[in-house]
C-alpha cells in the first residue's frame, strides 16, 4: 500500500503519485462547486455571496489547520524515507496528541472572534448574517477538518496516496446529497450546505482512520510509543506550525483583499465567489504537484538523495508548464461561459466579471506551478520557515492590490492581485531553493567523507 519514491524514475514516480491527489484536490473542488451552484440556484445571490464573502477568513482558519497537519507529515516521510520504522511511528503517535491540542483550540478560539472578524472585513449589512451563520458552523466542525487531514497525510508521507482520494470521494457525494437535503428539503438556507460539509468531512475522515488501523501494520503503535516526548514534540512543531503559519499569512493577503471586494458590494463579491471556484478547479493539477513534491522530497531526503530532489523539481515544473499552457487556452475558449452554472443569463456584470477574473489569473498559471512546486519541496527537506517567508511575499502582494490597486481600478485589479502575488512568492523562493540545495548537498558530501574515514581506520 505504501510507495518508495527513492528509487525509480522521477517523472514516473510523480505522476503516479500526483494523479490520485490529482482526482482528490477534483472532487474536493467539485463538492466545492456544488455547494456554491445550489446555494446560488436555490437561494440567490445574496445567499451566493454571503457564503463567498467567507472564503479568505475560511482559507485562513482551515488552511492553518491543513497546513500543520501537512507538515506534521514530513518528518513521518523523512523516517520512512529513512525505513525508520520506530521513529516513524512515534512521530505519528506524538502529531495525534498535538492535533488533539490544536482542534479544541482552534474550534474554541475561531467560534469566539468569527463575528468580529467579518465587521473587520466590512461583510456588507445584507450578507452579514447569512456569512455568520456559514461560517460559525464550518469553524464547529476544525476537529473533523484536522481528523481527515491528519490521517491523509500520514497515508501520503508513506508514499499511498490513493486511499484518501477514495474516502474523499464518499465524501463528496455524501456532501452533494446533504446539501439538497438540507437545502431543498429541511430549507435550512445557508447553514444547511455548511452543515453538509462538515458531516461529511467528519464521515471521510473516520472512515480513513479506522481503514489505517486495519490495514497498515506498520502504524500499529505500541503502548511505549504513544508518549509524548519532547524532541518528536519539537521536530512536529517545528515542521508543522511554520507550514500552518504559511497558508494562514498567504490568507490574510486574501482577507484583506477580500475586505476590499467587500467593500464594491454584493454583485462584486457574488462575481469573486464564482470565479474563484471555478479557478479552484483548474488549479488542482498544481496543488497536487506541490502535495507530490513534499512527499518526494520528504523520503529522497531521509534517504539522503539530494540528486534525485534536483530531477524531481525539474520534472513537476515541466508538467506544470504544459498544463498551464492548455488550462489557459480552455479558459481563454469558455470561460465566461463557465459562470453560467452560478446565475443566470441576466447577471450580466457578474458574467462579465467572472470571464475577467479567470483571464487575468489564467495568464500567470506557471508561475503559480512554481510556487506550489518549489515550496512544498523545500517544506518536504525541512527547511518551513522559509515557505513562510514566500508567505509573507504574497501577504504583501495581495494587500497591496486591496488597499491601493482595488479602490482605484475597481474589479480588475482583483483579478491581477494572485497573480502578482505569486510572482511575487518566486522571486523569493527561488533564490531559496538554490541556496537550500546547496547547504543540503554539502551537508551530506561532508556526513559521506566522515563516514569514509571511519570504515577506514583499522579497528582495535
Amino acid at each position: 500500500m505504501t510507495k518508495d519514491m527513492t528509487d525509480g524514475k522521477p517523472i514516473k514516480l510523480i505522476l503516479g503519485f500526483a494523479v490520485p491527489l490529482l482526482f482528490g484536490n477534483l472532487f474536493q473542488q467539485f463538492y466545492n462547486l456544488v455547494d456554491t451552484i445550489i446555494v446560488g440556484k436555490f437561494l440567490g445571490v445574496n445567499s451566493l455571496a454571503a457564503v463567498g464573502s467567507t472564503g479568505s477568513i475560511n482559507f485562513l482558519i482551515i488552511g492553518f489547520c491543513m497546513g500543520i497537519c501537512n507538515g506534521f507529515a514530513i518528518p513521518i516521510a523523512q523516517s520512512f524515507g529513512a525505513k525508520n520504522e520506530k521513529t516513524l511511528r512515534k512521530y505519528v503517535a506524538n502529531s495525534t496528541w498535538l492535533a488533539l491540542l490544536f482542534a479544541v483550540l482552534m474550534t474554541i478560539a475561531t467560534i469566539i472572534l468569527c463575528r468580529p472578524i467579518l465587521r473587520l472585513m466590512r461583510t456588507p449589512d445584507d450578507i452579514f448574517r447569512g456569512a455568520y451563520t456559514y461560517i460559525v458552523i464550518i469553524f464547529a466542525g476544525i476537529p473533523a477538518t484536522i481528523l481527515y487531514n491528519m490521517v491523509s497525510g500520514i497515508l501520503r508521507a508513506m508514499g499511498d496516496s490513493k486511499t484518501p482520494l477514495y474516502f474523499l470521494l464518499l465524501s463528496a457525494f455524501l456532501n452533494i446529497f446533504l446539501d439538497l437535503f438540507c437545502i431543498v428539503v429541511l430549507h435550512m438556507g445557508v447553514a444547511g450546505a455548511a452543515v453538509a460539509t462538515v458531516v461529511s468531512q467528519a464521515v471521510s475522515g473516520v472512515s480513513c482512520l479506522l481503514y489505517m488501523r486495519t490495514k497498515f501494520d506498520i502504524l500499529h503503535i505500541r503502548k511505549d510509543e504513544w508518549k509524548l516526548e519532547a524532541q518528536y514534540v519539537r521536530n512536529l512543531c517545528v515542521m508543522g506550525i511554520p507550514m500552518g503559519l504559511q497558508y494562514s499569512v498567504t490568507a490574510i493577503g486574501s482577507v484583506i483583499l477580500q475586505s476590499a471586494v467587500n467593500s464594491l458590494g454584493s454583485i462584486a463579491v457574488a462575481s469573486m465567489t464564482a470565479a474563484s471556484r471555478i479557478g479552484g478547479f483548474f488549479a488542482c493539477p498544481f496543488d497536487a504537484l506541490g502535495a507530490t513534491m513534499a512527499t518526494f522530497a520528504g523520503q529522497n531526503m531521509g534517504a539522503g538523495k539530494t540528486s534525485r530532489i534536483r530531477q524531481g523539481i525539474r520534472s513537476a515544473n515541466s508538467i506544470g508548464a504544459f498544463y498551464a499552457v492548455i488550462s489557459f487556452g480552455i479558459i481563454a475558449l469558455a470561460g465566461g461561459k463557465l459562470a453560467l452554472l452560478f446565475v443566470d443569463r441576466t447577471e450580466e456584470v457578474i458574467l462579465a466579471n467572472v470571464k475577467l477574473y479567470l483571464l487575468c489569473n489564467s495568464l500567470f498559471y506557471f508561475p503559480l506551478a512554481l510556487v506550489n512546486n518549489i515550496r512544498f519541496l523545500i517544506q518536504g527537506m525541512g527547511y518551513s520557515m522559509l515557505a513562510i517567508l514566500s508567505g509573507v511575499s504574497e501577504m504583501i502582494a495581495r494587500a497591496l492590490a486591496g488597499f491601493l490597486l482595488v479602490p482605484l481600478f475597481g474589479f480588475v485589479a482583483a483579478g491581477f492581485a494572485s497573480p502578482l502575488a505569486w510572482i511575487m512568492a518566486d522571486v523569493f523562493l527561488i533564490i531559496a531553493y538554490g541556496k537550500v540545495m546547496n547547504r543540503t548537498e554539502r551537508i551530506f558530501a561532508e556526513r559521506q567523507r566522515m563516514e569514509s574515514v571511519e570504515h577506514k581506520q583499522p579497528s582495535c
